[in-house]
């Protein structure tokens, strides 16, 4: 009997897992693409990362995603850390190369900048500061990326300061700290305005801050995607913003993963985005 070729597999690692949206997107692709292979979620508790890690790449997985709570934890773990998961203090990619070793990376930001990019094409990152609500893993990832995109300025306001302030430690001179109970001024002349927390999401507490100092040519956007738009999103639509949901990171985020293992880059198209919501 001839060697058939493996399988390849690969999958997204948290815990809890089954809210996660990959497996639909993933699924999309393989399908679309006639792709033999496929992404699994998998809940591994804290205390079993490591030896988990150990043992996918024996069973023919080629990489996984990882979200909350593994995305620091797998820093100590991997053999190859990119420069930019270093800089942002979590990796939510992980390849297993044929030499064995696990190579770290961190696509949240180039996630978060192509979905800008790709729903409102004529958002100007140099054109003013930008206001981030929040200051864990994903702001630190969003500021990484807005520094790269030549951002001029960068304003953070978290609900703990010294997060907020080991943000600043780590990622420089651009940033300025705003209390929580000062964040409303941190609006005046943003021209790109973030949230980052996970207010306003299903089942979280509401966003209370208020957005009366949001300027109308600002460029809004929301982590959350679940709901789509959230009651951050639709209050800076009154005020006649630019919106744009979170969903089209996560759609975006994903794809250097799924070619780097799979061999094939995915479009992110509409049909993309549909298989998502309908899962």
């Amino acid at each position: 009997m001839t060697d058939l070729p493996r399988i390849p597999l690969a999958g997204v690692i948290g815990h809890p897992i089954a809210h996660s949206r990959s497996p639909a997107l993933h699924g999309f692709w393989l399908k679309r693409y006639g792709i033999q292979g496929h992404y699994i979620p998998m809940d591994v508790a804290p205390q079993d990362l490591r030896q988990v890690l150990e043992l996918l790449p024996k069973l023919g997985f080629v990489g996984v995603n990882v979200t909350i709570p593994h995305k620091e934890a797998v820093l100590q773990i991997a053999d190859v850390v990119t420069d930019r998961a270093a800089l942002i203090g979590a990796a939510n990619t992980l390849i297993f190369r044929k030499d064995g070793r696990i190579h770290a990376d961190n696509t949240d930001g180039a996630g978060f900048i192509a979905n800008l990019r790709q729903n409102a094409p004529h958002w100007d990152p140099t054109a003013g500061p930008a206001a981030i609500f929040g200051a864990g893993g994903a702001a630190r990832a969003v500021v990484a990326a807005l520094i790269e995109v030549g951002v001029p300025e960068i304003r953070i306001a978290n609900r703990t300061q010294p997060r907020a302030q080991a943000l600043r430690a780590d990622l420089g001179a651009k940033l300025s700290v705003y209390d929580w109970i000062q964040a409303p001024n941190m609006l005046e002349g943003a021209t790109t305005v973030i949230n980052t927390t996970s207010l306003g999401m299903s089942g979280k507490s509401d966003f209370r801050v208020p957005l009366d100092g949001l300027d109308r040519n600002a460029l809004v956007t929301d982590l959350v995607y679940n709901p789509l738009k959230t009651q951050f999103l639709l209050e800076a639509q009154s005020k006649g913003c630019t919106i744009v949901d979170g969903l089209g990171m996560l759609l975006h985020q994903a794809a250097p993963g799924f070619e780097r293992w799979f061999g094939q880059r995915p479009e992110v198209d509409d049909a993309t985005r549909q298989s998502v919501l309908s899962a």
